[in-house]
């Protein structure tokens, strides 16, 4: 019996392994994403329940909520931009070392990088306001008292 297919058909089954392998890489890319927005939020969390009598002095001597809220979101795009600037030298190196097994990608993307950059900020900016709402909305007295 004949088995007859489209070119299209053809084309698309002999990728079905690199399509497999693509969305896997997609899936652990984004895995990876909620592992460092988890991870942020919980060091900032961390940071802003070790800094509550601070928070609420500030508070008590008048700084206003938008004041603690910039103090707490500053500290988590610091910790984003340190791990940018350690990340995006890396990711070209390696997609320069993989250059030669990319078909038709450059080594270097600068849209996709400035994408991946802006989707780190933006989980960064999601993870870190959290906490920082959470910081603004201390009250003075009651972090005073507690130690």
């Amino acid at each position: 019996m004949l088995d007859l297919h489209s070119l299209d058909y053809q084309v698309a089954d002999n990728f079905t392994q690199e399509r497999l392998i693509a969305r896997l890489t997609m899936l652990f890319g984004g895995l990876a994403l909620v592992l460092a927005a988890v991870g942020l939020y919980g060091i900032t969390s961390y940071q802003v329940a070790r800094r509550t009598s601070e928070i609420g002095l500030r508070m008590a001597l008048g700084a206003d909520r938008g004041n603690v809220v910039r103090m707490v979101m500053r500290s988590a795009f610091l910790q984003a931009g340190l791990g940018l600037a350690i990340g995006i030298p890396v990711a070209i190196f390696g997609a320069r070392a993989m250059a030669d097994q990319l078909y038709g990608v450059r080594s270097y993307d600068p849209v996709s990088l400035l994408i991946a950059v802006a989707v780190l900020l933006g989980s960064a900016a999601i993870a870190g306001f959290i906490p920082a709402r959470r910081a603004a909305n201390i009250e003075p007295m009651t972090a005073l008292r507690t130690e």
